[in-house]
């Protein structure tokens, strides 16, 4: 991995906390390992902070600021972190996507198409799933956050992105069958023009590596790599290298038990012809 980089503290309150904390840091003597002793964390985790790639969180930025005599700086600054546009659960991943500019994200989704992949009715669909009393206003604004992440799309090449969809993601009915014909087109439109790879885990594939649950590995230029996992409300990013290394274990099984990307991609746009004639599907 190549030496930290530089980041502009003007560019976001993550940068800046991420840059004061490791001058802060060198300017005391210690390693990511010695600073992250006391904390009971690993040096990567203090790297990632570092990075940007994590979020500062205030019982660590408390002791931080003990530790390294930083008047409190850092418990101040954080509390600017704390307000995020997305659901919390979910919150440090999609700041870790966008912020930390990951190199690549590699997704296996069991029952719906990827954030990153959403359309406006899709996701509108899937919100109303989730908070079927929540006001209009309410999710008009979690709909504007998920359509904001797919900027990270705009670069042509950046982050590679390679999603693995589960079959029941095509079969499932989400919205109504035009909402349908649209998501799954606007994935294979995507596919078409290669700016993502995406596989079918077909159900003949049977048991599989991900039985238990999705899956999201991100990959960085200057921090360690993350997987992401998540249940209802909940979600956690693991940096231990044992569990991100059998992490991407199982999404190589998944790739070598999922359709090829030509295969995939001629079933996807078969579903969805199918949607838009008005077919239904088990």
């Amino acid at each position: 991995m190549s030496g930290p980089k530089d980041l502009d503290p003007s560019s976001s309150p993550r940068a800046l906390l991420g840059a004061e904390l490791r001058h802060a840091r060198e300017r005391k003597g210690l390693s990511q390992s010695e600073l992250g002793e006391p904390l009971f964390v690993s040096g990567s985790f203090i790297g990632q902070l570092e990075a940007g790639t994590r979020r500062m969180q205030l019982e660590y930025a408390v002791q931080i600021d003990e530790i390294l005599g930083t008047g409190g700086f850092l418990a101040r600054n954080c509390q600017a972190l704390a307000k995020s546009k997305y659901p919390d659960h979910f919150a440090e991943a999609a700041e870790a996507e966008a912020e930390a500019i990951a190199t690549a994200i590699r997704e296996y989704s069991q029952l719906l198409i990827p954030g990153l992949l959403q359309t406006k009715a899709y996701a509108e669909a899937v919100f109303r799933a989730y908070q079927p009393t929540a006001p209009d206003a309410k999710i008009d604004d979690l709909v504007a956050a998920r359509l904001e992440r797919v900027h990270l799309l705009d670069d042509p090449t950046t982050p590679l992105l390679w999603v693995i969809l589960d079959e029941a993601v095509l079969r499932r009915e989400v919205g109504d069958r035009t909402v349908m014909a649209e998501a799954l087109r606007h994935v294979s439109s995507l596919a078409r023009r290669r700016r993502i790879i995406v596989q079918v885990l077909p159900f003949t594939a049977g048991a599989h590596a991900s039985m238990e649950g999705s899956l999201k590995l991100m990959e960085f230029e200057d921090a360690p790599p993350l997987s992401f996992v998540e249940a209802p409300d909940m979600g956690k990013l693991l940096d231990d290298p044992a569990t991100v290394a059998r992490h991407t274990l199982m999404f190589s099984l998944l790739q070598a038990a999922a359709l090829s990307p030509q295969k995939s991609l001629v079933l996807i746009e078969s579903v969805a012809q199918d949607y838009g004639h008005g077919v239904q599907h088990p």
